[in-house]
């Protein structure tokens, strides 16, 4: 059993890394995209509906498809205070908990959610409602459901390696005697 999990959080997280960095590209397209909006209108007097769409894509894309990464390398917005000044173990705890609790909870939630809002929209292939926008809206709309499952899978991962950290029962560098004696 140990063997699989080591197995899930090791290809886990290493797709997570690979998606992350491949998405972090989509930031350099979105600074270029975003420049182009502003020099077509303010340097040319001219506007472009769907390149002004392409930069909320880009952007919806980069923030739904990078969650699973921002998560997997500690990134995301933690709103304790107490976490930084915990022991190794009782931050397995907060991450477990938090992990099985807190966020697969609202994850499934949003995925159950946003369902029927998603399926509605390939129904009908739903378009942009601005003349000359992208006919794409429910291929945006299904990145909600992507990203549901990225950070469930993350949120899974790391509910695995917090329970593993648990139950090993060698001590971490910052719990053994020399790094106590270290400290004072």
């Amino acid at each position: 059993m140990k063997t699989w999990l080591t197995l899930f959080i090791h290809q886990q997280n290493r797709f997570q890394k690979m998606l992350g960095h491949f998405v972090a590209w989509g930031l350099l397209s979105l600074v270029v995209l975003s420049a182009s909006v502003v020099i077509l209108r303010y340097g040319f007097d001219a506007g472009a509906i769907a390149l002004q769409e392409t930069v909320l894509y880009n952007h919806a894309l980069v923030f739904m498809l990078g969650m699973g990464y921002a998560l997997q390398q500690d990134k995301h917005v933690r709103v304790d205070v107490f976490y930084e000044t915990m022991s190794p173990k009782r931050k397995a705890w907060v991450n477990l908990i938090g992990a099985l609790f807190l966020a697969l909870p609202t994850l499934l939630f949003i995925a159950w959610a946003s369902w029927e809002y998603v399926e509605v929209s390939w129904r009908i292939h739903e378009t942009s409602s601005e003349p000359g926008g992208l006919p794409f809206v429910y291929l945006l709309k299904t990145v909600i459901l992507v990203m549901a499952a990225l950070v469930s899978l993350q949120a899974l991962t790391l509910a695995a390696e917090s329970a593993l950290q648990l139950t090993d029962s060698t001590p971490t560098p910052s719990e053994t005697p020399e790094a106590s004696s270290a400290k004072l």
